[in-house]
């Protein structure tokens, strides 16, 4: 998934000839630190709340304060990691982005880039989860795409976390059923450390035992 698939265009740019007052009141109506600044549809850079609120007279215009614009933005085809990377390492609450001749084109707010990591994680589709532990040297997905096939299942996403100083890796997996207790067993099977299990639907109620028990009674 790329920036210009995710652009937001409800919130408008601020203007040079803009007040401070009306960029403050923008960020406070959309819940935002940084608003963008463009003139003639050339983005100039974002302005941040925090430096806003150090000026006392908000009547002036955007053009008229000697405050630092943040040259922070992505192109139209940056990948939807580069936003999510730029919103970490710079704690900005929007990201602008602009075409391949620089002109602003929108935004992407923090709502958008959840709402995208949601549809790229497969968040809204039913299916179980599971969470492997395995060393660096043994991270081969297409054997653990083998395993999931092999018990009729697809896999849906799947992502990798390291740890510092560490050779141990977790992939997380979400499958395509919810019902996984079978293929839990062929990843332990396969010497594969099963951390963490979730929405399965097999639940030890007692119901099976006791369907057990009715038909030993009735073999009697």
């Amino acid at each position: 998934m790329f920036a210009e698939e995710i652009i937001s265009n409800e919130i408008a740019p601020i203007k040079t000839d803009d007040t401070l007052q009306k960029a403050l009141d923008r960020m406070n109506e959309f819940k935002l630190k940084h608003i963008p600044v463009v003139s003639d549809g050339q983005f100039l850079g974002l302005l941040a709340e925090d430096d806003l609120l150090e000026i006392h007279d908000y009547n002036i215009l955007v053009k008229e304060v000697s405050v630092n614009l943040l040259n922070a933005f992505v192109f139209t085809n940056a990948h939807t990691y580069d936003v999510i990377r730029l919103l970490g390492s710079l704690k900005l609450t929007v990201v602008p982005v602009l075409d391949q001749q620089k002109n602003y084109t929108g935004l992407i707010t923090i709502n958008n880039i959840i709402n995208s990591v949601a549809e790229l994680y497969a968040v809204n589709e039913p299916g179980g989860i599971i969470v492997l532990e395995i060393s660096n040297r043994d991270n081969s997905l297409a054997h653990i795409a083998q395993i999931v096939e092999a018990d009729n299942a697809q896999i849906l996403s799947s992502y990798v976390s390291s740890f510092e100083d560490s050779t141990r890796l977790e992939i997380t997996l979400k499958v395509n059923k919810t019902e996984i207790t079978s293929l839990v067993a062929s990843f332990e099977r396969y010497d594969y450390q099963v951390k963490e299990v979730y929405n399965n639907t097999q639940i030890d109620d007692g119901s099976q035992e006791r369907f057990d028990s009715f038909m030993n009674y009735l073999n009697v």
